[in-house]
């Protein structure tokens, strides 16, 4: 979904180009690539988030709105707030959010995660699906999440991660290197999308790789929970309450 040439911009600004172009098609591609199992890892991450009865919660890089889609369904009572760089998928998901009469529940808003929009301490939940890999600086977004949630709040992430054992390594990276590139081009028409894909995962950490990012970015009691063999990881950092010293 990007190229490497720094030529053309930061990586925040390829991105945001990036899925700007593949906006029409990427719920489609989205669900046919993975043949169907990134609604189940949704669902997933959904079901740890509404155990938590959050009240006010923020969906980084929402994209077409699909996470916020289902925590509306599952939890009535939620506000949530929807940021993403790329414009263009931010409408194809206020459409979807309308078509559902969901929009007095969700908002969707242009915003990048390296500088929210928000005041401190303004959600109970932040969550993100696949969308920490094209931080420009991972450690840097999620600190800024940190910032917005409230104390004692929890963030949730979805994201890809490689499989390591024989046979699923093997067979995953042949079709993500070489059969998901193909079709995402096919279809989207964009040559540079499902290849950034594969190459960005490969390159991002996972596992206790990620958690000491998440460390790092402020968070505590991380834990992680792998996905279909390692294909996704959710994770989940906590926002301790600073208490002051008597």
């Amino acid at each position: 979904m990007m190229s490497n040439n720094s030529n053309q911009g930061s990586k925040t600004q390829q991105v945001e180009a990036m899925f700007n172009d593949i906006a029409p098609k990427y719920d489609f591609l989205n669900h046919f690539l993975s043949l169907g199992i990134d609604k189940i890892w949704r669902r997933k991450v959904i079901r740890k988030i509404i155990a938590e009865k959050p009240s006010d919660v923020l969906d980084i890089a929402t994209g077409t709105a699909d996470l916020a889609i289902v925590l509306a369904k599952k939890l009535l009572d939620v506000k949530i707030t929807g940021v993403d760089l790329a414009e263009n998928m931010l409408e194809v998901g206020r459409k979807k959010v309308e078509s559902l009469n969901l929009s007095n529940r969700i908002t969707l808003k242009q915003g990048d995660s390296l500088s929210l929009p928000f005041a401190d301490e303004s959600f109970d939940s932040a969550m993100v699906a696949f969308g920490v890999r094209n931080f420009e600086n991972p450690v840097a977004g999620m600190a800024e999440t940190h910032r917005v949630l409230r104390p004692n709040g929890k963030y949730y992430i979805l994201e890809f991660s490689m499989p390591r054992r024989f046979p699923m390594a093997q067979l995953y990276r042949f079709y993500f290197w070489a059969i998901l590139p193909l079709i995402g081009r096919m279809v989207s028409g964009h040559k540079k999308a499902y290849t950034y894909l594969p190459e960005s995962v490969s390159a991002f950490p996972d596992g206790l790789n990620f958690v000491r990012l998440m460390e790092e970015a402020g968070f505590t009691s991380c834990k992680y929970q792998k996905l279909s063999f390692g294909i996704a990881t959710i994770y989940v950092g906590e926002k301790i309450k600073v208490t002051p010293n008597a």
